[in-house]
């Protein structure tokens, strides 16, 4: 297998065989109710209805396999907000279009969100690494449509674009998270709509 090959296989474990996306669903379920710290590798093959040794085959350890989780659930949200990349005219509907994608991420996959918000602060962290950089692919995105907006409307400039980067997508994760485990009567609109709030707050009048 070349470089790569490899590399494609480590970031797009979606298109890994039935096994190992069997053990991905399972772990984001477990991890995501009690805890990566929470959960052993035993469970996790149990969940996923496959042998200890097939985890170990696959991933080489439990650590591993979170890593490789947490960037399959960033590839499939970043998947997400590109595909509203240049589809409106106007850049802040298209932002408030990749904030809806986002809540749709976070309702279809509550247990990833659970998952990144638990140990993504935590200190210190085996996934420190991991999560720097997966970080860092998000905030360039929203950087990017923060960008769009700042060159089509007038804008605050006295606002760090680095903390209105670090605010939408922080928010993406908490309201989205919130709305799942304690609103659910919140629609995704009201959800969108106070995540924008942020960017309006932005735009000049």
């Amino acid at each position: 297998m070349s470089r790569q090959e490899a590399g494609d296989k480590k970031l797009r474990p979606a298109r890994t065989n039935a096994t190992k996306q069997k053990l991905f669903e399972a772990s984001m379920e477990l991890i995501g109710e009690r805890g990566a710290a929470g959960v052993t590798v035993d469970e996790i093959a149990a969940a996923a209805g496959v042998s200890k040794g097939t985890v170990y085959y696959n991933f080489g350890s439990k650590s591993d396999l979170i890593a490789q989780l947490l960037r399959h659930g960033v590839d499939i949200l970043l998947a997400r907000l590109l595909s509203v990349k240049d589809s409106s005219a106007d850049p802040l509907a298209a932002m408030d279009e990749m904030i809806g994608q986002a809540m749709d991420f976070m309702a279809e996959y509550p247990s990833f969100a659970r998952l990144w918000v638990s140990e993504n602060w935590r200190t210190p962290s085996e996934w420190q690494d991991t999560f720097a950089e997966l970080r860092g692919r998000l905030l360039e995105v929203i950087g990017a449509a923060i960008e769009g907006v700042a060159g089509r409307y007038d804008v605050d400039e006295s606002i760090s674009r680095g903390s209105l980067e670090t605010a939408i997508f922080g928010a993406c994760f908490v309201v989205g998270l919130d709305r799942q485990t304690y609103n659910p009567e919140r629609t995704r609109e009201q959800s969108v709509a106070a995540i924008m709030a942020i960017m309006r707050g932005y735009v000049r009048k």
